[in-house]
């Protein structure tokens, strides 16, 4: 085999393998679908609940990069605080462990029988969701070791090479050439999991000998510690234009393994000693690649444990390293939403959802403001309901095309479209809601400009109306933020009693025309103050359906014969 061949069966093998990977890791994710969002919880509570979620999300994605830049962009969005990524950061170290493990099982010889099974459940079972998704977790993980196979025979060429060797030996005798040599690996390929994996294999080709092969146990975490290095980079180029908080996470992951590294570099001795006595003994080729799986794991588990009761040291020295706060949004521009989250749904679903919620925010604060200009004649506040209309109009639109672009991705399962379909007429829903404002703001206006004097009674009736829309939109938008049941159907339940409102509001102000009490130039206005404060309940109803659609509850008819309370 010359050495084009054998260069082209190397970088051919290396895309096989990381195409794998990323379809494993899909499938898997399909697979867990929305039980990964209960997760998310758990990012923002203490470090140490933060690591063992990192490591569990970490090791479904099969890709440490991938969660720390998540949750990179969860500190800068503001959702979680930087002690809390430090833990999930320690933890996605960990879970991206479980490859190599994998790996190290030796499953080659059965390759192709992953491939075959894992082909006939992903295109075999297209309508059965659970089946195809499994089919294609298991077609990747296939493809993962008939690369491994691809990868093994051109290093059987490769293991002869003089230079190699002397390499290798050059690396054994000055580990930081070797730590160098693994960052720029993990820097080329952009995954230090494929890095591991052509350390297994190179490790694992026999050389004359036939037992050893030129990668020893030695030089092998020298350039573990390199991989873990080289990942933390490729973090750091992505948070570049990213709020100060987002850069401080990342600049965490980098100094963190940096310092590792400098602390286990001294020890590598001892540390090969303990991997071999807790590893299966044998032939090195046979045995290497645990060992090389092993030392990866016990080198992110070990360092977690000794600095992650450091952690407020920590976010003193990221923070006095990249000093300032960050300049304050202005309204009309996203906060949430990433576009590195868009392959990842349950994540990206998570962020445009806040994103909503901040939304749902700028409209609930709306209707008070329309309120009080209507019933104070507050003016001021009339510009203000003006601006958080731009506002809403800017975000929906840029949240609409994020939520498209996630359909786009065709990476979401069925539960994930429902929502992805829900959340769009949300965002539509909340941006009706502000144009409802604008227009009760404009009457506000004209009821102040044309000097309209309502009676008390009249005014006393809309004030109450206006609080009923207050009530629901908070309960809608409560129940968007907690995916809660009982508030989803209490809002349905509202909206009826607003329809009835309404109705019997322009039954007294036409009994108050025929009694004199009101002049009839005001109809007009009336009717379409308390008619614009009924669409805004509308709205809300909309939304709680969406939450019930989600839930799967949207089962229930509310009729307008709904009992009413007597006001």
């Amino acid at each position: 085999m010359n050495n084009l061949l054998i260069a082209i069966s190397i970088i051919g093998g290396l895309a096989v393998f990381i195409y794998g990977m990323n379809l494993m890791s899909d499938g898997i994710q399909k697979t867990a679908g929305d039980r990964m969002e209960k997760l998310l919880g758990f990012f923002t509570a203490n470090p140490l609940v933060g690591v063992l979620s990192g490591a569990l999300v970490a090791a479904v994605l099969q890709s440490s990069g991938a969660v720390t830049l998540m949750a990179v962009g969860f500190v800068g969005a503001g959702l979680m605080k930087l002690p809390q990524a430090i833990g999930v950061i320690m933890g996605a170290n960990i879970g991206a462990t479980v490859t190599a493990q994998l790996i190290a099982f030796q499953l080659g010889d059965y390759a192709w029988l992953f491939v075959i099974i894992g082909f006939i459940m992903f295109f075999g079972f297209k309508k059965i969701e659970i089946v195809h998704n499994l089919g294609q977790a298991l077609f990747g993980f296939g493809l993962l070791f008939v690369s491994m196979n691809v990868m093994s025979n051109a290093m059987v060429e490769v293991v002869k090479s003089n230079y190699l060797a002397h390499l290798m030996v050059q690396i054994q005798q000055w580990p930081v050439m070797g730590a160098f040599l693994g960052a720029l690996c993990t820097f080329i390929v952009q995954s230090s999991t494929a890095g591991i994996a052509l350390l297994q294999t190179v490790a694992s080709t026999a050389g004359a000998s036939g037992t050893t092969g030129i990668v020893g146990l030695s030089t092998s975490i020298s350039l573990i510690f390199g991989f873990n290095i080289g990942t933390t980079i490729l973090a750091m180029l992505a948070t570049r234009k990213m709020s100060v908080n987002a850069q401080r996470a990342a600049l965490f992951h980098c100094v963190f393994n940096i310092l590792a590294t400098l602390i286990f570099i001294w020890f590598i001795p001892q540390i090969a000693h303990l991997i071999t006595a807790i590893s299966p003994t044998g032939p090195e080729v046979d045995v290497i690649s645990r060992q090389i799986a092993n030392t990866h794991l016990l080198f992110n588990v070990f360092a977690t444990l000794i600095f992650l009761p450091f952690t407020g040291l920590f976010v003193k020295l990221v923070t006095l390293i990249l000093p300032g706060e960050d300049a304050s949004k202005q309204r009309s521009e996203t906060m949430f939403i990433d576009g590195k989250a868009l392959h990842q749904p349950v994540f990206a679903i998570h962020l445009a959802t806040q994103e909503l919620m901040r939304m749902g925010g700028f409209a609930l604060d709306m209707v008070q403001k329309s309120k009080d200009a209507f019933i104070e004649d507050d003016m001021e506040l009339i510009d203000e309901v003006m601006e958080l209309e731009n506002a809403i109009n800017q975000v929906e639109g840029k949240t609409v095309q994020y939520l498209a672009a996630i359909l786009a991705t065709d990476t979401a399962t069925e539960s994930q479209i429902r929502r992805l379909s829900g959340l769009l007429h949300i965002a539509a829903d909340i941006e009706h809601i502000g144009d409802y404002c604008k227009n009760l703001a404009e009457f506000a206006q004209e009821k102040n400009k044309n000097k309209y004097d309502f009676s008390d009674r009249a005014m006393a009736e809309i004030c109450d109306f206006f609080n009923q829309g207050i009530w629901i939109a908070h309960d809608a938008l409560a129940a968007l933020e907690k995916g809660d049941e009982s508030l989803a159907k209490d809002v349905l339940v509202q909206e009826v009693q607003m329809n009835h409102t309404e109705e019997r509001l322009r039954k007294e102000h036409m009994k108050r025309l025929y009694d004199s009490q009101c002049s009839p130039a005001f109809t007009v206005i009336y009717n379409d103050v308390i008619h614009n404060i009924e669409k805004i309940g509308d709205c809300c109803t909309n939304i709680a359906e969406a939450v019930l659609n989600d839930l799967g509850l949207l089962q229930e008819e509310f009729p307008e014969e709904t009992p009413v309370p007597k006001s």
